[in-house]
């Protein structure tokens, strides 16, 4: 079990004595450097990497909240961070140790007025599932409808902006992200507005409704119905719908696990390129799998609305690519926000090389077979020279963020999946222009 919440002053001063660590062991290892050979200070900034990782996985795992879930998504930007932080940080997108049942069952009496056994015929005291900012308990109303209620750790909701604010400057000081203040600000700014969206769960309610309404007359894609009467701002039950953890589809005939992963691709396609919404959380403990081809998606607290523009510049980037026309793609990464027009420039050699890597999926009509899908690795090979010669020439773009975690994350359910498919037919339809 884990620990109670850590208090206002506890969270701020574990956040910076982080900072403190962090920013003073990559200190020693610049000033180290200057006395090293090239070979010695890079095996010491990978240890210092590595450390530091560590140590930050380790406060951010502790403190849960708002901190604990950058991390998980900082774990899969290794565009921007070292290989060794990156790997170390991946520790953060395990299942959270669950809070004591007294401390949930206090927070659901503070939000419904009454005790969980008290509003529920049955309320299981073994936490269905935890998480960074609360966690799911399986229960049956009165009814007997079979449930599950997700209720938040208390306090998640007032230390959002304070460990935000400390943890942006963890990073600057550390100078583990080497981008402009103004591209961070911008990053960290969209990433608290989606915070304080995800820990407001009557906004989930109204996202879960507005995703239910949407594919309610697909049989394929099942999205769980509001139980109104016993959720709150902190408390949000929802009708249990089962299925298979992605961990549990191994046993799924190769066609089964075929339709799945054509069916979440074009789902996502779906969501990006024409409802222009998407549920932005592509962990894939927030989908299961059923063997009558359907697919059940959880968890809408982090739902991102795109701009048109956004979409518009994303779809015109991604046909500029596929057809090498990197004029386009440099056009295109400019619109988005992306490409750093005060760095160095970008040659179209570079950019075939990233194309070639990224869209391989994509490039012909034949079938791709994501269980021998190396992109990651081909991507992370190229890594250190990206971070030597052109890091200054891109930035993280606030209104990429979640809309690359879902990409990047739906590439590794997909891997897991070992699906396979022809993947362009699925996508050309979302690329013609509007």
């Amino acid at each position: 079990m884990s620990e109670r919440p850590a208090t206002r002053g506890r969270r701020l001063w574990r956040l910076a004595s982080m900072t403190a660590h962090v920013a003073g062991d990559y200190a020693r290892s610049r000033i180290k450097s200057v006395f090293q050979s090239d070979e010695d200070a890079e095996r010491e900034r990978a240890t210092v990497h590595r450390r530091s990782g560590e140590r930050i996985a380790k406060t951010l795992g502790d403190l849960k909240g708002a901190v604990m879930k950058v991390g998980q998504m900082a774990s899969i930007a290794r565009d921007i961070l070292p290989r060794e932080l990156a790997e170390a940080l991946a520790s953060l997108q395990r299942e959270a140790p669950p809070m004591p049942y007294d401390v949930i069952a206090d927070q659901v009496e503070r939000e419904l007025g009454r005790p969980p056994e008290a509003l529920f015929q049955r309320f299981d005291r073994i936490p269905f599932a935890a998480a960074s900012i609360g966690q799911v308990h399986r229960a049956r109303t009165d009814d007997g409808r079979e449930v599950v209620v997700k209720v938040q750790y208390p306090g998640v909701d007032e230390a959002v902006d304070s460990d935000l604010a400390h943890l942006k400057l963890a990073f600057l000081a550390s100078g583990l992200m080497k981008v402009k203040r103004q591209a961070l600000d911008g990053v960290f700014t969209e990433i608290r507005q989606r915070l304080h969206e995800e820990l407001d769960y009557c906004k989930e309610a109204d996202n879960v409704r507005f995703f239910a309404d949407h594919y309610r007359d697909d049989p394929k894609v099942v999205v769980p119905e509001v139980v109104g009467e016993r959720s709150s701002q902190r408390i949000l039950t929802l009708i249990y719908e089962p299925g298979d953890h992605i961990d549990d589809v191994g046993s799924y005939p190769q066609d089964l696990r075929d339709r799945l992963a054509a069916l979440l691709f074009s789902t996502v396609c779906d969501q990006i390129f024409s409802l222009e919404v998407i549920h932005a959380d592509p962990n894939p403990a927030n989908f299961a799998f059923r063997r009558d081809g359907s697919l059940v998606y959880y968890d809408f607290g982090c739902v991102k609305r795109l701009d048109p523009p956004v979409v518009a510049a994303y779809r015109d980037t991604i046909r500029a690519g596929l057809a090498e026309d990197y004029d386009g793609v440099e056009t295109g990464l400019v619109r988005l926000g992306a490409r750093n027009l005060e760095g160095p420039k970008v040659s179209p050699e570079y950019y075939k090389l990233w194309r070639d890597i990224l869209a391989r999926p994509f490039l012909d009509d034949q079938v791709f077979d994501y269980a021998d899908a190396n992109l990651h690795q081909d991507a992370l090979r190229h890594v250190p020279t990206f971070l030597a010669k052109h890091v200054g020439s891109f930035q993280p773009a606030a209104e990429l963020v979640f809309l690359d975690r879902v990409v990047v994350g739906h590439y590794g359910t997909l891997r897991r999946l070992r699906a396979r498919g022809r993947f362009r037919q699925l996508l050309d339809p979302h690329l013609q222009p509007r």
